[in-house]
């Protein structure tokens, strides 16, 4: 295997609950590059007899580790944030940023954001496999400055992580730098702060949610899945965010007749409370509004056809894991202005959609010239592979494949594309605990009135 990706490969047989210190044979990573000289594996061939034949997975006895509850002092409360916060980084526990540490208290009040037992256990996080439960969330949520009322939130979007049809256990080793995008639907969302409008990819001191439930998110997925840069996860640049992308669509501004993200994609009935999870390798801002004098049409035209031409970058992160068939190419957000025009001009959420697939097909003299069309043709999807004869070639095997949402404050002039690196969009219904109001009033007292008379 490659030198670089032991940890990866570690990672990779203990979340499959074999023994993750099995004898590997290691190779620099020049062997593994094209023309390259392979004749180095003949003369270490005794090494792999060895492997097979000597090697014996350690006592399990000997390496069982007890869980432990760690204590800090320090001459202040200062002194002693200080230390912990040193502590985290010492073991690897924290992100780079300023943690507050998960206390008996504080993780108890976390847990009064779900109605479900402590220890209930939600899974395996990938690739490393460690075990996830409820308390885990909450472990990971106040670590991040969260609060009780996010619990349900983020507990629904760790169930849709450890989805297997996600395929977060490659995502996250993957070298493509790949983040979860989270977007919630339902009316939870506002009442827990989560923004829908100006600033909804943050940072937003009126609605903090998104920051806490994302940050919390990528904490589980270093800590319990093993992603560590450079050893769990090869992200050759690392996801842009500490706090991965968590927002709200704005359902208020839908334009008549179109219907939330969740009930168009996962079916889910119109008010229902609910994550869906998408992964995306990178963001552009795209110019939606023309700088001439030019008619409404025009205008809505000559915006998606910018759109389009975005999508149509031959980078073919959304073919991997099967994502041609079954997940995205990306995920388009608009404004609620932007999704206004867009219907006065009698599109649908459909059409719209199908416009983008159109006049997103890549040319072949592209695909060749860039090199991808052989990554389409020995793709191991065979409906991937089969695409290889269609000129202009779409990014992906269905219009509705695209996801589109409407989110980001009440102005016209940009549009956002998060380009996909996505197997399957996986949606989750939010359980929303018996002590959500009390919870949403202590809010109310703490960080002051949300509503929208409040609010600027």
């Amino acid at each position: 295997m490659r030198e670089d990706f032991q940890g990866v490969f570690r990672n990779a047989v203990s979340g499959l609950g074999l023994a993750p210190d099995a004898a590997v044979v290691a190779f620099p990573i020049d062997l593994f590059m094209a023309d390259s000289d392979v004749s180095s594996v003949g003369a270490r061939k005794r090494e792999f007899y060895e492997g097979l034949t000597t090697w014996r997975a350690p006592d399990a006895a000997s390496t069982a580790k007890g869980a432990r509850l760690v204590s800090v002092s320090g001459v202040t409360y200062h002194d002693a944030l200080v230390k912990a916060n040193h502590l985290f980084i010492t073991n690897l526990w924290g992100d780079g940023l300023p943690l507050w540490p998960a206390s008996p208290e504080a993780v108890d009040w976390i847990l009064q954001g779900s109605d479900l037992a402590r220890d209930h256990v939600l899974g395996r996080f990938p690739p490393r496999g460690g075990g996830v439960t409820v308390e885990t969330c909450a472990i990971a949520l106040a670590m991040a400055g969260g609060r009780p009322e996010y619990l349900p939130v983020l507990l629904a979007t760790v169930e849709a992580m450890l989805a297997p049809e996600a395929r977060s256990d490659l995502l996250q080793a993957a070298s493509g730098s790949a983040f979860p995008v989270v977007i919630v639907n339902g009316p939870l969302a506002k009442r827990i702060r989560l923004n829908s409008g100006f600033g909804c990819f943050g940072p937003d001191p009126q609605r903090p949610a998104g920051a806490s439930i994302g940050r919390a998110l990528r904490l589980l997925q270093q800590n319990a899945g093993g992603a560590q840069p450079g050893i769990g996860s090869m992200g050759i640049y690392g996801a842009m965010r500490y706090t991965n992308a968590v927002f709200a669509e704005d359902e208020e501004g839908l334009p008549a007749g179109w219907l939330p993200h969740a009930t168009e994609r996962h079916g889910y009935a119109p008010g229902t409370d609910s994550v869906s999870l998408a992964f995306a390798s990178g963001v552009t801002n795209v110019k939606r509004r023309g700088g001439a004098e030019v008619s409404a049409e025009e205008d809505v035209v000559h915006g998606l056809h910018r759109v389009a031409d975005f999508m149509r970058t031959p980078n073919l992160h959304c073919i991997q894991f099967n994502g041609y068939e079954t997940g995205t190419p990306g995920v388009v957000v608009m404004s609620r202005v932007t999704a206004s025009e867009i219907a006065a001009q009698g599109f649908t959420q459909s059409s719209l959609r199908h416009f983008l697939w159109e006049y997103s097909r890549i040319p072949h003299e592209t695909l060749s010239r860039s090199g991808n069309l052989e990554w389409i043709r020995v793709n191991s999807n065979a409906l991937t592979r089969d695409s290889a004869t269609l000129d202009p070639w779409p990014i992906c095997s269905n219009p509705e494949n695209i996801v589109t949402v409407v989110a980001g404050g009440a102005h016209p002039t940009n549009s956002y594309w998060l380009q996909g690196y996505c197997p399957k969009v996986v949606g989750r219904k939010i359980a929303v605990p018996a002590a959500v109001d009390h919870l949403l009033s202590q809010a109310d007292k703490d960080l002051g009135c949300a509503s929208d008379v409040c609010l600027i």
